[in-house]
């Protein structure tokens, strides 16, 4: 197909040829884009409704960890393996959203219990975003107060934020005159590790005990 074009310089008409073979490949590569889309969505299971805002669309592999646990052993990820993972960072002087939160999960672990009896396979992992005073025996102790269960960890600054920025989770020492007394500020939701020792979800504030065990239960049949 030619279309003339006039009003070049030197008053000459030049042919210009419309480049119709490059739209029909540009169409069909569309096309194609679109079908593959829609088959890919047809085959992946979908979600509940209620999840969608919980979910990650896939699971995403976490990085290698070396961090020490409450006890003083290495925690590793090896740890997360083969069990469902509630993770929370936080820290034993926190005045608020981490006692809290810890209550909530206690809550949370109980509902667990009464809805499907055995929860060997999952655990609560607390991770301090404060390592300058959460050593790993104050932690325990802090953690007995929630639940004999949970397993706090803690690392050096970079490894934390390492940790944390796979989960896309901030935090950050606020500004005091006291080298000593000071608030971290941390973020609150709290996040599902798989048994591949993948991120699967993550659960906003508020929460709800009931909820995320329900949630839970959901994610589990889908990912089982």
């Amino acid at each position: 197909m030619e279309k003339e074009k006039t009003g070049t310089p030197g008053g000459r008409q030049v042919k210009k040829t419309f480049p119709i073979g490059t739209v029909v490949l540009f169409v069909i590569f569309i096309v194609t884009v679109v079908a593959v889309t829609v088959a890919v969505k047809q085959l992946a299971p979908r979600a509940p409704d209620e999840l969608a805002a919980v979910m990650r669309p896939a699971p995403r592999a976490l990085q290698p960890i070396a961090f020490k646990d409450h006890t003083g052993k290495l925690y590793t990820l090896a740890d997360l393996e083969g069990k469902w993972t509630f993770l929370f960072f936080g820290y034993t002087f926190c005045p608020d959203i981490c006692p809290t939160t810890l209550s909530m999960l206690s809550s949370m672990i109980g509902q667990l219990e009464q809805d499907v009896g055995s929860v060997d396979d999952v655990q609560v992992l607390f991770v301090s975003v404060d390592p300058h005073r959460d050593k790993p025996e104050a932690i325990g102790q802090y953690l007995a107060h929630f639940h004999q269960g949970f397993v706090g960890i803690t690392a050096d600054e970079p490894k934390t934020r390492a940790l944390a920025d796979q989960f896309g989770a901030m935090f950050f020492k606020e500004q005091v005159n006291d080298a000593d007394n000071y608030l971290m500020a941390h973020a609150s939701s709290i996040y599902l590790v798989g048994p591949g020792a993948d991120f699967v979800a993550a659960f906003s504030p508020p929460h709800d005990p009931a909820t995320i065990a329900s949630q839970f239960i959901t994610i589990r049949k889908l990912k089982s």
